[in-house]
């Protein structure tokens, strides 16, 4: 069972006391214990920021001033992967193939909108569209963490 999936609250087979990894050097409980959790943070916040420019596409806010987009144009397309997907994420469900569409999502952005602008990311306005790409891959392989609805599913079956 990799560290991610562990939740020490409920899990019998560890006890979520500082002492209680005689094996556990330094700060290794700390991992043990936090590293779920802190997974879950950022899977979270990424998700809200993400769905944060889906809902400025499609819903107008905050307002940008442009119009929504067509639907089947890229944009559109992007906007509907941003909010849906940003949404799912924020919820922890279905992450792992939701967070790997959207890190190939990202890929395309990069590749198609910014890298043709410049060979520099921060000069290009492609930064962030490298870091979530990287970050969405990394949650298609860690999964949700420890407070997400995928948990919840998992547990319950």
């Amino acid at each position: 069972m990799a560290v991610h999936q562990l939740d020490l609250a409920t899990d019998r087979r560890f006890d979520a006391r500082a002492g209680a990894f005689p094996e556990a050097a330094g700060t290794d409980w700390l991992r043990l214990i936090w590293a779920p959790r802190i997974l879950s943070i950022v899977r979270i916040v990424c998700g809200l920021i993400f769905m944060e420019h889906g809902t400025q596409k499609w819903l107008a806010f905050p307002p940008s001033g442009k119009p929504a987009p067509a639907l089947f144009s890229l944009s559109g397309f992007g906007g509907m992967l941003e909010l849906v997907g940003g949404a799912l994420l924020v919820f922890g469900l279905f992450t792992r193939p939701v967070a790997f569409l959207l890190s190939g999502e990202m890929a395309v952005a990069y590749w198609m909108s910014h890298a043709p602008r410049g060979f520099f990311p921060v000069l290009n306005g492609g930064d962030a569209a490298i870091l979530y790409c990287f970050i969405f891959l990394y949650l298609a392989f860690a999964g949700g963490g420890a407070w997400s609805l995928d948990r919840a599913i998992r547990k319950r079956d």
